[in-house]
């Protein structure tokens, strides 16, 4: 969100061509959630694309394991740090694309209430301040369980995905900090 709490229409283009998802059903809730990092594109995608490694920046995650090579269809057994309503979750890779910057992950199984979940996560490069920055858009589709309103379920899943993209932020910036090699410009 831009500081007036509106979507640009430069983001609603990329949510627009990058973030469908077919075939929403009335059970279910999508959103789509914006995120300005300050941080090149190459650091903050080199933490996104790691399918195999979540937790380098998702801080409900403590482990997780992969089964095959990192390659569509590739599924992840993560595990979840106490406090959530689950345990366990397994997600697949749907998509993964390093010249877009796309990551597609569906959850397939594990212990807790999204079910048909599916995110899309897309990264585009933007100058703020001056620099070299990135816009994350990451949207969503769940079911609603049963008992549950659609705001419910959307505000729970916006609320994880804000609080994953915060530590995604922090982790880039603090990384871009420490990777700045440029020269900063005299005032």
């Amino acid at each position: 969100m831009n500081g007036n709490g509106g979507i640009t229409s430069m983001e609603n283009e990329y949510i627009y061509r990058h973030h469908k998802h077919d075939g929403m059903r009335d059970n279910q809730c999508s959103s789509a959630l914006v995120k300005h990092i300050k941080a090149p594109l190459h650091l903050v995608w080199s933490l996104v694309r790691r399918f195999d490694q979540p937790q380098k920046y998702k801080p409900f995650i403590s482990r997780c394991v992969v089964q095959g090579d990192l390659e569509i269809g590739s599924l992840r057994e993560v595990n979840v740090k106490s406090g959530l309503p689950a345990t366990t979750s397994t997600e697949r890779l749907e998509l993964l694309d390093d010249e877009e910057h796309i990551l597609s992950i569906r959850i397939v199984g594990g212990d807790h209430r999204l079910q048909n979940y599916s995110s899309i996560i897309t990264l585009h490069p933007e100058i703020i301040d001056g620099r070299p920055g990135t816009l994350v858009i990451e949207s969503f589709v769940v079911d609603v369980p049963e008992g549950n309103t659609k705001d419910e379920t959307c505000y729970f899943v916006e609320a994880l995905i804000k609080c994953n993209l915060k530590s995604l932020a922090d982790v880039s910036e603090r990384l871009a900090v420490q990777d700045r090699t440029e020269p900063i410009e005299r005032i």
